[in-house]
């Protein structure tokens, strides 16, 4: 079974939320995710992605959280329940370790940081999309937290703008079994056009290949190859 295609110049990896307080031992909300997240080993996976996104020279766009800061809320007529338990915890406060990116996950020169957003959508009140057409992107493959808040409301959004989407199964995480049931096999699927595993978008990203800017999957190399010795032949 050959994986999904991507043209490198039109296609990104974006990264959600990569912050302490959800991947990391000792961050605020990890104990509620980590049994699901390490079932699935969400955290070495979105890595590994990551990692061979940047090998195949793909930008990386990240989508964060807003970080609490002090004074924030405190004047809002209405407060979804959501950011009411932001409030609560100060979830990603600003200026504490909980509320840096996971050091594997910082971004690199060259990567785009949108503007971070107030609830769970990257889109919503953000420069995401705006940084997006900007760089002449139209596909998208996710991975980061959490499956049904930030991953679903950001794929909804990405589907609703025009983008294409690739949700990478195991590179999410949630706090039950149950949520992520939810988010990757009944929500998602209705917007995001492929939900695939870390080993299949990483024999994708491997086979990156220049002919014609396009990723091509190791099946369909040889032909490839073939095609263009054929042209070059034909230009002796």
């Amino acid at each position: 079974m050959t994986g999904p295609t991507y043209e490198r110049e039109t296609t990104a990896l974006l990264v959600v939320d990569p912050y302490n307080d959800f991947i990391s031992e000792g961050g605020k909300i990890w104990g509620r995710i980590r049994a699901v997240a390490e079932a699935n080993g969400c955290v070495p996976h979105m890595l590994q992605v990551l990692n061979a996104a940047r090998n195949a020279k793909l930008k990386v766009f990240y989508a964060l959280h807003h970080r609490y800061r002090p004074g924030d809320y405190e004047t809002w007529k209405y407060i979804a329940p959501i950011q009411k338990a932001a409030w609560r915890h100060k979830t990603f406060e600003y200026g504490t370790w909980g509320g840096e990116i996971r050091p594997e996950f910082a971004p690199r020169p060259g990567d785009v940081v949108a503007t971070e957003h107030w609830c769970s959508s990257g889109f919503a009140n953000t420069d995401l999309d705006l940084q997006l057409k900007r760089h002449d992107i139209q596909r998208l493959i996710v991975i980061g937290l959490i499956a049904h808040t930030c991953i679903e409301a950001t794929v909804r959004f990405a589907a609703e703008l025009g983008y294409d989407v690739t949700v990478v199964k195991d590179a999410t995480a949630d706090y039950s079994d149950e949520e992520m049931h939810a988010a990757l096999h009944i929500n998602i699927p209705n917007y995001a056009s492929a939900i695939v595993g870390t080993e299949e978008i990483l024999a994708s990203l491997a086979a990156l290949e220049d002919v014609g800017g396009r990723v091509v999957t190791a099946d369909s190399r040889a032909g490839a190859a073939t095609s263009v010795e054929t042209k070059r032949g034909i230009h002796r």
